[in-house]
């Protein structure tokens, strides 16, 4: 028999066994955004060897553990001070922002000791996106028992997360943006001939400007200019993309900038 609960947090009962949508989501999120990675390197091909490919992964999943959890870990220092076991607690919080920034680093660091020179990034954009999206809903199905809920507000995008007040929804938010972001790139895939590395870039800066945008409209422990961990995080994100943000022109193929068709496999 199967039953399912949409008081927060959402969970199906299958007999006597209760499972947490964010969980069955979280998992599918890693499963379906994986299994389109490897539809669309069949589909389109793949100018990186599989062995590099594999380097880029280990480093991509290191740096994005390390990443995850140090941000995570520094978004309440109090919490920090006050845990018996300091390993624990930064395992135990984790980011997405502070995820997709020690992947970047990562990557980076591996391509280094391995001598590979070629841009990788492209290739898992529209994937994580759609993990990213997956994944978010399984916040939403929380609620309250997830830190991931905006102030109060009268605005009319406010809906009840379980205590009664109407709140910001800022995981609909991203999965909204997330989606914008997916339309924006494909318009732009279409009408320029990007550089190698321009798609995972145009997400990246996309992504951590919504991010240090967004956390405003939630509470969080501020360190300078009332800037949060994953502000922080964010904004050291985007200085490092700074010159693609002052010279959006450097995202475009030198040798043909106009007309060109997105790849027909996203």
């Amino acid at each position: 028999m199967v039953h399912f609960s949409w008081q927060y947090p959402w969970t199906v009962e299958i007999g006597s066994v209760r499972i947490l949508w964010h969980v069955i989501l979280e998992y599918l999120a890693f499963f379906i955004g994986f299994r389109y990675y490897v539809w669309l390197r069949k589909r389109q091909g793949d100018i990186i060897k599989t062995e590099t490919r594999l380097w880029v992964l280990i480093g991509a999943i290191a740096g994005a553990i390390i990443g995850s959890r140090l941000v995570g870990g520094l978004e309440n220092l109090t919490l920090l001070k006050q845990s018996p076991n300091k390993l624990l607690y930064f395992y135990s919080n984790k980011t997405v922002a502070g995820g997709f920034l020690g992947g970047l680093f990562g990557v980076e660091a591996i391509k280094k000791i391995i001598g590979e020179k070629t841009k990788t990034g492209d290739l898992f954009v529209h994937p994580m996106l759609l993990a990213l999206i997956i994944g978010r809903v399984g916040c939403v199905s929380m609620g309250m028992h997830e830190d991931v809920y905006g102030y109060p507000t009268s605005f009319f995008t406010g809906i009840n997360v379980g205590d009664g007040l109407k709140r910001h929804p800022l995981m609909l938010y991203e999965i909204s943006c997330l989606i914008l972001l997916w339309i924006f790139i494909r318009q732009i895939e279409k009408n320029f001939r990007l550089a190698g590395g321009a798609r995972f870039k145009i997400f990246m800066i996309a992504y951590i400007f919504f991010r240090l945008c967004i956390e405003f409209l939630k509470t969080r422990e501020t360190y300078f200019l009332q800037l949060g961990a994953i502000q922080i995080a964010c904004l050291l994100g985007l200085v490092y993309y700074g010159r693609y943000i002052l010279f959006p022109k450097n995202l475009l193929h030198h040798e043909n900038n106009i007309a060109t068709p997105a790849a027909k496999a996203l």
